[in-house]
């Protein structure tokens, strides 16, 4: 056995005993696919590192292209439940996780990576064929339009940040199909399954990931305001000017305890479904609600026990008291609720639900426990 083919199988080890992996195909398709051929630029203990491994970035130094972290590319075939014989379409190419979307979709099957990136592309065929996998189609094109000469597709995995679900790639899914996407909702990324339901996409699992941004015609832009943090289509929402944060602070506590690994990010999308003014506050990553004057967002201490801490709320501004009462009143109503996405096209009617416009059309979020 090669160094390669033991560090190789201690990845596969990790992600299963971790509960990463679940399907046995998964393990042996991450077994079977050498993935330091797809990062030649790095060591082989990196290349099989469960992390991201950066291949470009723009003039500004903002990385557009990587090889995405094992773990996170794991979780993602979980979801989208790749079958043999299945027409695979990928957009944003690397050719790593399109050599292993060929290994799910088997021989009778087939995979489609796309990239607006020249560059990538061509990096993504060369590696391909080296690997042994030339039989994967690469696309040089926007991702925004998928790719309908090769259409319909039963899977459409999208590995780019995305700020709504296109309406190309819907168009272009089989009626049983799925659409894996990592979408961005008010500061935060989640990959979704979607299944297409009739008209509409309806979302069988999430989990949150990170990703490179798409670029080209599906390309989204946050709106950033005096240290706040908003989404393109809030752009009505007020935001206190100047220095908010240097004027006295209220803080009231919630009495709420939550283990302190535990992630926040879906309080956080209650709070943005439930308060008007939601934003991010810069650089914490932190959910906040801002009026024209003042500010309020989530702190924290610790707990009763050392492994909790009890979630309260800091507020600045002549309404501070106030936005502290209503972050507070909806931290109490949130209970643990988990959200389903659904996506529907301009001029559907839409169900119940927090309702968030887009270029073209609407996400619905809706809560369960």
């Amino acid at each position: 056995m090669t160094r390669a083919d033991s560090l190789r199988t201690a990845l596969v080890r990790q992600l299963t005993s971790l509960g990463t992996i679940r399907d046995p195909r998964i393990a042996a398709a991450f077994q079977a696919v050498p993935r330091h051929l797809f990062v030649p630029q790095v060591p082989l203990e990196t290349a099989y590192a469960d992390d991201v491994v950066p291949m470009k970035q723009d003039r500004a130094g903002v990385l557009t292209s990587s090889v995405s972290q094992p773990s996170i590319i794991a979780l993602m075939l979980e979801q989208a439940a790749i079958r043999p014989g299945d027409r695979v379409l990928e957009i944003g190419s690397g050719g790593y996780n399109a050599a292993l979307l060929r290994e799910l979709a088997g021989p009778d099957g087939a995979v489609t990576t796309v990239d607006i990136d020249a560059d990538v592309t061509l990096r993504a065929r060369a590696l391909l064929d080296q690997a042994g996998y030339g039989d994967v189609a690469v696309v040089q094109a926007d991702g925004e339009f998928g790719d309908p000469a090769r259409a319909p597709y039963d899977r459409i995995v999208v590995t780019v940040t995305a700020w709504e679900v296109a309406p190309a790639w819907v168009r272009q899914l089989r009626p049983d199909g799925r659409i894996v996407v990592p979408l961005r909702v008010r500061g935060q990324t989640r990959s979704v399954a979607f299944d297409l339901v009739g008209e509409h996409l309806e979302s069988r699992s999430t989990t949150m990931c990170g990703f490179v941004s798409m670029q080209g015609a599906g390309a989204h832009y946050e709106r950033y305001e005096d240290g706040l943090t908003y989404d393109e289509d809030q752009q009505d929402e007020p935001h206190p000017k100047g220095a908010v944060l240097e004027l006295r602070r209220e803080r009231k506590w919630s009495g709420l305890e939550v283990h302190r690994e535990e992630p926040l990010l879906d309080l956080y999308l209650w709070l943005a479904c439930n308060l008007p003014g939601y934003c991010v506050l810069d650089g914490e990553g932190v959910a906040a609600v801002a009026t024209a004057d003042s500010l309020a967002y989530l702190s924290r201490r610790a707990g009763r026990g050392k492994s909790h801490v009890e979630l309260g709320c800091s507020a600045h501004g002549p309404e501070a008291h106030v936005l502290i009462g209503r972050v507070l009143e909806q931290m109490r109503q949130w209970k643990g609720q988990h959200p389903t996405f659904q996506v529907h096209p301009m001029g559907a009617e839409l169900p119940p639900g927090f309702h968030i416009a887009r270029r073209h059309g609407y996400i619905t979020v809706q809560w369960e426990v």
